[in-house]
């Protein structure tokens, strides 16, 4: 029954609790504040840590509460009713220290553990407090720190943190009910230290959060008042990273840092940094929203130590932790800039101060080198100040790399001494080339530039920028202020390729490269491109190609692109068919005309034919060339002439008859124009009058000869008809005996060659040409044989020669009224030897004298070098003065 009683009365005072705090909720401050709860019946002066107000008139708006300390076991404070202590609770800060106490007007006491309240009753309980939100904005949390140091080891901290997120953002928001209340615990060390998290939605962070807190301690349960705050007021960065220094290119020290995260809001920074030179110590606090604080007036050899925190600028916030602490120190020779990186051409400068061993050499004695090797002229320094030196290279030319090293090394020297600390002078040449094209369709344009240029210039990126204006292009084009990165893709030919799809014809698009490096970046003069200035059209369609019958030249047609519209220029090129065409080109300025007629040395041949197109004012590109048209030999014309035939006659003794074979070789080509379909032999005889004979493609033909003369002639007929000029052979007994031909000699060359001569008498008859026979003496073998002119009384006969062989010759003499008598040989002349030595001398000589002429070069050049080597040394009278007026004609050596 009496702990029925009691339980009653114990959430009685729990429901009390929560109504009356939640209206006195303590604002969470971005500072630390501090937990204390003090049993009632003690002094002020004892128990509260110094400095604490002892205010015990009304709340004064502060939020107190009365917490009644409840034993932590049921079966303890039942047989010990009669010891109980009451403990008041409130919050406090060092900025704040009034801690009002609460009166003693709530029902309900503690009922404590008589050993372990004896440790509370004389010192009270304290704890530190510090509540944040965490960078990442999803999790607050609260840091709890005991100040009562526990000298008993059954005294266990554990820690509830009891929460509520209000939808509302009032500042006296409704109560809520007490079951509403979230519970986390608490992760506590072992040395009396504990963290709570809080899970706290995005979309919540500027909603109120009430709390409060549930300690046990040594066995005592402490409830603290109510606490309020708004999640984004509290945040808490992480601190800055990437805490960095270096020396400027002005010679100030530049300390940089970049924030972890993104915030919502802007932050601040605190700098603290200290100096520690040869001429004086420092310390500076300097609050900055920037991420990077410049301190003039570096100097050699001095040190740096600086750390970085933040925190919110606008409103409330928390402080973040220090950054590590980072120490930089300057070297005993500083140049500024330590290293540069500029275009061909321009002007640049480096500053330095150069400290030797303790002292600071004054800028007067500083004088510079390049690469240690060429001593800048002094007319190149410029005095800034006692300690700071200049130097400036006006018009640079391109750096040229020396084996790994890229960059010329420039050197402050102290008169004649140098530090192995040098500054990097990086010269590019940025004069790249960029082609565009647009295609024949007006759709892109495809723009191409290659890095080659700067290749040498490790850990660059280089990047193509445009700025597209609405109409054609400025005279001088610019780098304009307001452009756009543009993705280049690399090719196996190692070119850069970038694609502008759609594009607007007649904008002017002015692009340049960027070469983007840790030591800046450098533009290359601009170009601006009009898309429809650098069309590249389709090429020429429907190409054609044919050999004109009768005519007999090459025709060219072609269908202009659709795509421009502009006149358009056509150049054609064509050569005759095989792996390698041997191109001749011919161009058509007319834009109206679409097609055209060439000459051509061989009709007969396979002509390949291809066409390609440009605008006709010269913008633009050249098309590609168009597919290859082929010609089709086909007859174009009448043979030329008719084939060069011969007769041999075979007589039959028996039957007294003559046959006659005609012989001859097939037309070619340049001669047919372009082929023979066939052959026709027209004879004539005075008897029978003119008849003809087709043979088809046969080159030969066999006819009885039974009159005194026969006339005959061999015709071509191609497609078109008969050659026009052939020749005629007559066939007449009379003439037959007529002899001219009074001697032949034949002397063999050599296995191929066999050199005939001949003699003759005279005639009255009209000799047009010769009929040279030879075939092998005694056997079957094939008569061959060619006509020589009338003209020629010697003559070169090439053919495969066997020299165990004997050959007979025939020379005929053809007369326009008939064949005269041969004069026929069977063998070689004897006398071969000794022609064959005069055939040899004809090649033996001319290199005998050009041997000669060789021989008496050099033999003039060795005479020339000999007087050279021999008589170096000896001086020319006529130079020297102890000679002169002397006669070396006349002896002085006798007496």
């Amino acid at each position: 029954m009496i702990c029925q009683k009691f339980c009653v009365a114990l959430l009685h005072w729990e429901f009390i609790y929560v109504t009356t705090a939640f209206n006195l909720a303590y604002p969470i401050t971005p500072w630390k504040f501090k937990l204390s709860c003090m049993p009632s019946n003690t002094t002020y002066d004892f128990l509260f840590p110094p400095g604490i107000s002892k205010n015990t008139s009304n709340l004064n708006g502060r939020s107190e509460a009365v917490v009644e300390t409840k034993l932590n076991s049921s079966g303890n404070y039942l047989s010990n009713l009669s010891s109980r202590t009451t403990f008041h609770c409130c919050f406090w800060s060092e900025e704040d220290k009034n801690c009002s106490v609460y009166a003693d007007d709530i029902e309900g006491k503690a009922f404590v553990i008589t050993v372990n309240s004896l440790v509370f009753q004389q010192t009270g309980a304290h704890w530190n407090i510090q509540c944040w939100m965490k960078e990442d904005l999803k999790l607050f949390i609260c840091y709890i720190e005991s100040l009562f140091k526990n000298p008993f080891k059954n005294y266990d901290l554990k820690v509830h943190l009891l929460y509520v997120l209000l939808d509302l953002l009032e500042e006296s928001p409704l109560l809520p009910e007490k079951g509403s209340f979230h519970i986390v615990q608490c992760n506590c060390s072992f040395n009396e230290c504990c963290e709570c998290h809080v899970p706290v939605p995005t979309a919540k962070l500027n909603n109120t959060l009430l709390m409060y807190l549930k300690i046990t301690s040594g066995g005592v349960i402490f409830h603290s008042p109510p606490m309020s705050a708004q999640p984004i007021n509290v945040v808490k960065p992480d601190p800055p990273l990437g805490l960095h220094m270096e020396i400027t290119d002005t010679g100030s020290l530049k300390i940089s840092w970049s924030s972890p995260t993104l915030v919502p809001f802007q932050l601040q920074y605190q700098v603290k940094y200290s100096e520690n030179s040869t001429k004086n110590m420092k310390k500076a606090d300097e609050i900055v929203t920037a991420t990077s604080l410049l301190v003039d007036s570096v100097l050699p050899g001095s040190s740096y130590d600086v750390q970085v925190r933040s925190k919110r600028l606008d409103g409330l916030g928390i402080w973040s932790d220090w950054s590590a602490l980072l120490t930089f120190t300057t070297q005993d020779v500083i140049y500024f800039p330590p290293k540069i990186l500029t275009a061909v051409g321009s002007n640049i400068s480096f500053h330095c101060i150069y400290k030797n061993e303790k002292k600071i050499v004054s800028s007067k004695k500083i004088v510079w080198w390049l690469n240690l090797a060429e001593k800048i002229p002094q007319s190149q320094y410029d005095v800034v100040d006692d300690h700071i030196s200049k130097v400036t290279f006006p018009n640079l030319n391109a750096t040229k790399p020396r084996g790994k090293f890229t960059y010329d090394a420039v050197y402050c020297c102290n008169e004649q001494e140098c530090h192995h600390r040098y500054a990097e002078l990086y010269v590019i040449d940025v004069n790249i080339n960029i082609s565009c094209e647009t295609d024949g369709y007006l759709t892109k344009m495809t723009c191409r530039w290659s890095p080659n240029a700067i290749q040498s210039l490790a850990g660059s990126n280089l990047q193509l920028r445009y700025h597209r204006s609405s109409l054609y292009c400025s005279d001088v084009p610019s780098v304009h202020p307001v452009s756009e990165p543009k993705d280049c893709h690399l090719q196996r030919d190692g070119f850069y390729e970038c694609i502008f799809q759609p594009i607007f014809l007649l904008s002017g698009y002015t692009m340049w490269i960027r070469i983007n490096h840790t030591l800046g970046s450098l533009d290359s003069p601009p170009v601006c491109v009009i898309p429809d200035s650098v069309v590249k059209p389709l090429p020429p369609s429907s190409v054609k190609a044919e050999i004109t019958v009768k005519i007999g030249l090459l025709k060219i047609s072609w269908e202009k692109p659709v795509f421009p519209e502009n006149n358009l220029q056509f150049q054609i090129r064509y050569g005759l068919s095989g792996k390698q065409v041997q191109w001749k080109m011919f161009e058509v300025y007319d834009a109206k005309l679409k097609s055209a007629s060439l000459p051509v040395p061989d009709l007969c041949a396979v002509y390949t034919v291809q066409v390609r197109c440009k605008r006709l004012d010269g913008l633009g590109y050249w098309s590609n060339w168009s597919t290859p048209a082929h010609t089709v030999v086909v007859d174009v014309k009448v043979p030329i002439r008719g084939p060069e035939f011969w007769r041999i006659i075979s007589e039959d003794t028996t039957k007294k008859e003559r046959n006659v074979t005609l012989l001859w070789k097939p037309l070619m080509k340049n001669d047919s124009l372009c082929s023979v379909r066939r052959y026709v032999v027209k004879h004539h005889t005075s008897h029978n009058g003119t008849w003809l004979e087709d043979v088809g493609n046969h080159t030969k033909l066999t006819f009885l000869w039974t009159e005194q003369a026969h006339s005959v002639m061999v015709l071509a007929i191609n497609s078109i008809g008969a050659s026009s000029a052939n020749f005629n052979l007559t066939l007449s007994r009379s003439i037959s005996k007529v002899n001219i031909v009074q001697s032949l000699s034949a002397y063999p060359l050599n296995s191929t060659c066999v050199i005939l001569s001949w003699m003759l008498s005279p005639s009255d008859y009209n000799l047009m040409y010769f009929i040279l026979e030879w075939k092998i003496l005694n056997e079957d073998s094939e008569i061959k044989w060619l006509r020589i002119p009338s003209s020629v009384k010697k003559y070169y006969v090439h053919d495969h020669f066997i020299p165990i062989e004997k050959y007979q010759f025939s020379l005929y003499p053809v007369f326009t009224e008939g064949v005269g008598k041969p004069k026929i040989i069977n063998s070689f002349t004897q006398d071969d030897e000794k022609h064959q030595h005069d055939a040899d001398l004809y090649v033996i000589v001319p290199i005998i004298i050009s041997s000669s002429i060789l021989l008496l070069g050099t033999l003039s050049v060795s005479h020339q070098r000999m007087k050279k080597l021999f008589w170096e040394d000896v001086p020319n009278p006529k130079n020297c003065s102890w000679a002169q007026g002397l006669n070396f004609q006349k002896r002085t050596d006798i007496l």
